[in-house]
């Protein structure tokens, strides 16, 4: 600023240089953006598109994100100086004084208060948007949980809906053969009847899983914020996954990644710094004035000599403080920032109580699944199968009846079908446990 534009707006120089020597804006009032993609499992492409979809387009998500971008916006405002009051007073009767009238004045007043302040402001803003900027994440982290527990109970009934074609198919080649035998005498017609009735059952049993599959299919597509009717393909096979599970290790990656946590460690650090604001609500504030008084030229008539400045205009600086005289508000202020904080502060206690309930169920249920399907794996599914070939050769050499037969089948179906919801189940733990720990889990590969 030039020397001459200075004279010009002394106000606007005062109040620049006390604004900031005494009260600067915070630099940590930057509040920072959220992570580009949330970690997690998948091996599908298919199913990385629907989470990045999901994250990008789902309402509740846009919603969350909305808030914490209207939060940022407060930081700038709370640590900015209330305006400055701009005043004019018109003299109905003007005073005489020694070098002319006293016309009017124009006075310029800002308020400051306590060294510090604004500063406390700001930083209490940004932690709120902090918080509220995890709670986005954890949003995200929500969705893209219901995203993958969707398409893994989707996948199981893409594969109940192959068992119950394949059932079908195959009691198509029962009836077949039950047929032939009737027709040439070696067979009951009450074997075919029985067995066109099971068949009715599969067709029955197919379209209750076509019903739940599109059931399944929209609540997916509401989560892309697609039309609730948009086809969605078949799930491939899923291939099971194994996973070295340490809790110890899932404990900390909770701590760290978890943003309900984080959340509440910022909203703690806040109320730390709201105390600090409302003890210095207690202290003074201040004002600083600047006024130009338009002085009239003073005529003498009698012919007198006039004062070498006659009618030049007044120029006046004022400061002022205000008196925090009601200690009681202030005290009631402070004691509200603390028990605030106290809450906080169980509040984040119970969020890792939480973390780690679920932590644990996750991986008992992960641990449990495992043990199932290594069941199914090495004993159920090799015994039936071998039990319903053999079952399969005595009928046809009519050792067996169709009832025995149907019995083998239904056995081998019920079983397979068993084993395909337990990998969904296994894959919908796993998804648990990633969203308990706001991350990827560590360890996850293949069953060779």
């Amino acid at each position: 600023m030039h020397a001459s534009s200075a004279r010009r707006h002394p106000a606007g120089l005062v109040t620049g240089l006390i604004a900031a020597s005494l009260f600067p804006t915070p630099a940590a009032a930057q509040p920072v953006l959220p992570e580009d993609t949330p970690h997690f499992h998948a091996g599908a492409p298919d199913l990385r598109a629907y989470v990045s979809a999901a994250v990008e387009r789902n309402p509740t998500v846009l919603e969350f994100r909305a808030r914490y971008e209207a939060a940022r916006q407060r930081v700038p405002q709370v640590t900015a100086l209330p305006d400055p009051v701009l005043s004019f007073t018109q003299a109905l009767r003007s005073v005489e004084t020694r070098v002319g009238p006293q016309l009017n004045s124009v006075t310029l007043t800002q308020a400051f208060p306590w060294f510090g302040t604004l500063e406390l402001r700001g930083r209490v803003a940004l932690l709120e948007a902090t918080a509220l900027q995890h709670r986005y994440e954890a949003e995200r982290r929500d969705v893209v949980a219901r995203v993958k527990e969707t398409y893994y109970s989707l996948g199981y009934v893409d594969a109940a809906l192959g068992l119950a074609r394949e059932e079908q198919s195959l009691l198509e080649h029962y009836e077949t053969l039950a047929s032939a035998r009737y027709a040439t005498g070696q067979g009951l017609q009450q074997a075919v009847i029985r067995l066109q009735a099971e068949i009715s059952r599969a067709v029955d049993r197919r379209h209750v899983l076509e019903r739940q599959r599109a059931t399944l299919a929209a609540h997916l597509n509401t989560l892309l914020d697609r039309p609730a009717e948009q086809p969605v393909p078949p799930v491939p096979p899923l291939s099971r996954p194994t996973v070295e599970v340490d809790r110890e290790q899932l404990y900390r990656l909770g701590e760290l990644h978890r943003h309900e946590l984080r959340a509440a460690g910022a909203l703690i650090e806040g109320s730390e710094q709201s105390i600090a604001l409302a003890k210095k609500h207690s202290r003074p504030g201040f004002t600083a004035s600047v006024g130009v008084t338009n002085v009239g030229r003073r005529e003498d008539p009698a012919g007198l000599p006039l004062p070498p400045d006659n009618g030049r205009n007044a120029v006046t600086v004022s400061v002022g403080a205000s008196l925090p005289l009601w200690s009681a508000r202030y005290r009631a202020g402070v004691e509200q920032a603390n028990d605030e904080l106290r809450a906080r502060i169980e509040h984040r206690a119970a969020a890792r109580n939480a973390m780690q309930m679920e932590v644990q169920e996750a991986v008992v249920r992960l641990e449990t699944l495992d043990r199932q399907i290594d069941l199914l794996d090495t004993v159920l599914i090799p015994q039936t199968d071998e039990a319903l070939r053999a079952t399969e050769t005595a009928y046809e050499t009519g050792q067996l009846g169709v009832l025995e037969l149907l019995d083998g089948e239904r056995t081998l179906i019920d079983v397979r079908s068993l084993r395909a919801r337990y990998l969904s189940d296994l894959f919908i733990a796993l998804t648990a446990l990633e969203r308990a720990i706001g991350t990827r889990v560590p360890g996850i590969g293949r069953t060779p």
